[in-house]
């Protein structure tokens, strides 16, 4: 496995593992923890270094789940939690940033790892209510008190993170970025290049999309994220179906898989990318992680991005609440 340097020296796996699969979202949780922790593992094994989990995944569970499978080799890992949701009863009723609410997240989240510094922190969304000044100027703290070593963002704009990054650096930005999520592009892309920010793509597969395992006519229960993204109903995902038969094209003809031709795209776009797909399985974890070794060439490239210009995407990547979480 290669490895990429996000922001000012946080070096990680060029592919990371995206552990919310694992507790939420993705249809029946899986029911043998052992089986998850020996997944999380076996990518450690494989050369991923790069763990990304969040408080509010299940909500409390994944952290807990991370924390027990990197109890043995915690020194092999980069580990990335997230603060900014408020939880009540088991949910998510909104975002709080207030700074002493961060400093409550920090040391719930260190116990739940078992660690003693999270390597890298997120704002899991940005606080309307909150400066994000006062919002840098807390996890600045928690760098001083040791607690956090990397300060990150997910889903700001440009803007926000060019204001969070004056008052504290800002190793990497989270947003979902992929074949067909492309938003990052206008504005918060250059920004990282310019200021020297790591970027980490969530949904580099496009929420499961450029596997190639959903069928056409597929359909999603309750609870099932995919059930509120309108690029999965059933109108747009057979719209969809040309971008991914380019993909497949494109993925034949190298000896690889259109997961792979997905995520060597991102690879290929700027040194400072590094996806996180996330996976219930082992075969799929060796998948993702033959990325690294798929050579796209610029016209290879080019051509991705002008396929995907040309045909378009069918519905949005959120529904309309989820929408209203990003900032833009």
């Amino acid at each position: 496995m290669h490895t990429r340097t996000l922001g000012r020296g946080l070096e990680v796996s060029a592919i990371g593992l995206g552990a919310m699969g694992m507790s939420q979202s993705y249809g029946p949780n899986p029911g043998d923890r052992d089986d998850m922790i020996g997944v999380l593992r076996y990518a450690v094994e494989q050369g991923v270094t790069f763990l990304d989990t969040a408080e509010v995944y299940g909500p409390f569970v994944n952290e807990e789940l991370v924390g027990e499978a990197i109890a043995p080799i915690r020194d092999e890992v980069v580990v990335a939690t997230k603060f900014g949701f408020r939880i009540e009863r088991g949910r998510s009723v909104g975002t709080d940033s207030r700074p002493e609410h961060i400093r409550q997240v920090a040391d719930a989240s260190l116990q739940r790892l078992g660690i003693e510094r999270i390597d890298l922190f997120y704002q899991h969304r940005v606080d309307p209510d909150v400066p994000i000044e006062d919002v840098a100027g807390a996890v600045a703290d928690l760098v001083a008190a040791g607690k956090v070593a990397h300060f990150g963002l997910s889903e700001a704009s440009a803007a926000t993170i060019r204001r969070a990054h004056a008052v504290h650096p800002v190793t990497a930005v989270q947003s979902e970025y992929s074949l067909w999520t492309r938003d990052p592009e206008g504005s918060v892309l250059p920004a990282c290049a310019e200021l020297g920010i790591g970027f980490v793509p969530f949904s580099p597969l496009g929420k499961g999309f450029f596997t190639g395992t959903v069928a056409a006519g597929a359909t999603f229960g309750d609870g099932e994220i995919r059930a509120a993204v309108p690029r999965f109903w059933p109108e747009n995902l057979a719209t969809n179906q040309a971008l991914l038969d380019h993909v497949q094209a494109l993925a034949d003809a190298r000896g690889a898989t259109p997961a792979q031709v997905a995520l060597a795209w991102l690879l290929a776009k700027h040194p400072f990318i590094v996806p996180i797909p996330g996976t219930r399985r082992r075969e799929r974890i060796d998948e993702n992680a033959g990325a690294t070794a798929v050579a796209l060439s610029a016209d290879d490239v080019a051509g991705l991005d002008a396929i995907v210009d040309r045909l378009g995407v069918a519905g949005d990547r959120y529904n309309e609440a989820l929408m209203r979480q990003v900032e833009r």
